[in-house]
């Protein structure tokens, strides 16, 4: 995936195993389960990208555990 130069990598953990269905709705990202987690991944190219898969989050009822920026 290209990315811009100005994309941040970041890991989103959400609380529970998402389906197939629950992961498509997070399209450049990413996934792995991690115990009782999903684990989202990837760059995004600026804040209102953060924003917008946080709302995705939030619309989907999902349990947000933690957001850390990491490096790529």
């Amino acid at each position: 995936m290209d990315e811009p130069p100005t994309a941040v990598w970041y890991e989103i953990r959400i609380r529970g195993l998402l389906g197939a269905t629950l992961l498509g709705a997070f399209p450049g990202l990413h996934a792995r389960a991690y115990g009782t987690e999903t684990v989202l991944t990837g760059a995004l190219p600026d804040q209102a990208a953060l924003y917008g898969v946080l709302d995705q989050i939030e619309a989907l009822g999902l349990e947000l555990i933690e957001l850390r920026r990491t490096p790529r």
